[in-house]
């Protein structure tokens, strides 16, 4: 397998920010609702199991088990693939971030490991921790500065690491200045999509056995927490994907894996910044799922969650759901608003919706 180029990624994410920006410019319109999904498989390895995907410019880059992770090329259409250990660890990823300047992974379980790009060209280890409870599922960053990574509770709140130097070093945020933990709540590592940000405005998601969200109005300085409707009281049950469309419209889905067809209680919608919410499509299709996503520029209306159980897709916020493919995956995220990457169990893909 050849090792990844500090450079290469270095080309593709300093131009992801413009691509963003002309590709916005360019989609802001109305669209018409969405009637099937074409899947272009761009990788297939049955060893890996894909939970974490971001996108740079039009091109990819995933983490994922086995130590694995790569970078797709879409100009070139090819990848490069290679592997990260830790003494005799390979270690699962489940959690990636890119800057205009650095691809980021981190890793779940004991040890936690957040590598980022190096000057070398190799990926160098920037945070470290060791707790028979730690499991880190989500991160993300505000700007090139600034990050944040979320995990399971490993004393009596939620686990939160922050950056503000673009990712050289991550600070622990202390207990006494997050709001408490209940008993059995935690998070699903399950698509890399526990946090949203706009602007300022962070949002975390937990599940098990209370479902919450952990909202920061200040880039993680201050803290307080909401509650949300969804089903809870079991390890498994909860939110597991969190979206903002803007500051006010958010939505959040979940259930319970081990029964995926149960659809009560699983979605539920905000306009008012996650402060309250509203359960949507309830006893209604579709039932658990592992990542929700705002359509771009489809004011709010359009949303496509997946999950191991197919795809499936809302043009009016939520209230009505149709499913536009039986194939399964574990994440997703869009490079307009027409096309998107989908990652899961030993494949990745582009995804056209027409």
């Amino acid at each position: 397998m050849k090792k990844i180029s500090f450079l290469l990624i270095l080309l593709i994410v300093a131009c992801k920010n413009d691509k963003q920006q002309s590709e916005n410019l360019d989609t802001i319109k109305d669209s018409k609702p969405f009637e099937s999904v074409e899947v272009e498989v761009i990788l297939e390895n049955d060893s890996l199991s894909i939970r974490a995907i971001e996108v740079m410019g039009n091109s990819l880059a995933f983490a994922a088990n086995n130590g694995t992770y790569g970078l797709y090329n879409s100009t070139e259409e090819t990848w490069k693939i290679n592997t990260q250990s830790f003494d005799t660890i390979k270690p699962e990823f489940r959690a990636v971030a890119s800057t205009s300047n650095d691809f980021f992974m981190l890793s779940v379980a004991n040890p936690a490991l957040l590598y980022k790009t190096g000057d070398t060209g190799n990926m160098e280890m920037v945070y470290k921790e060791e707790n028979e409870k730690v499991f880190y599922d989500s991160m993300a960053f505000w700007n090139d500065d600034e990050g944040i990574a979320m995990g399971d509770p490993v004393d009596n709140c939620i686990s939160i690491i922050i950056t503000r130097n673009g990712g050289k070093s991550w600070r622990k945020i202390d207990c006494k200045d997050l709001p408490e933990s209940a008993e059995g709540e935690a998070a699903f590592a399950a698509s890399n999509s526990n946090i949203a940000i706009q602007g300022d405005n962070t949002w975390i998601l937990t599940g098990g056995m209370r479902s919450r969200i952990l909202f920061s109005p200040d880039k993680g300085r201050s803290w307080e927490v909401f509650e949300t409707p969804l089903l809870q009281g079991e390890a498994t049950t909860g939110g597991y994907s969190v979206d903002f469309y803007d500051e006010n419209n958010g939505i959040i889905i979940g259930g319970d894996y081990t029964k995926p067809e149960g659809n009560k209680s699983n979605k539920a919608i905000t306009k008012d910044g996650g402060r309250t919410w509203e359960l949507i499509a309830d006893s209604k299709e579709p039932g658990y799922k592992s990542s929700v996503r705002y359509v771009p520029n489809s004011n709010a209306n359009g949303i496509i969650a997946t999950g191991f159980t197919g795809i499936h897709y809302s043009h009016n916020g939520g209230k009505n759901w149709k499913m536009l493919l039986d194939e399964g995956f574990y994440t997703l995220r869009f490079i307009n608003d027409s096309v998107a990457y989908a990652a899961g169990k030993g494949r990745v893909a582009r995804l056209k919706f027409r």
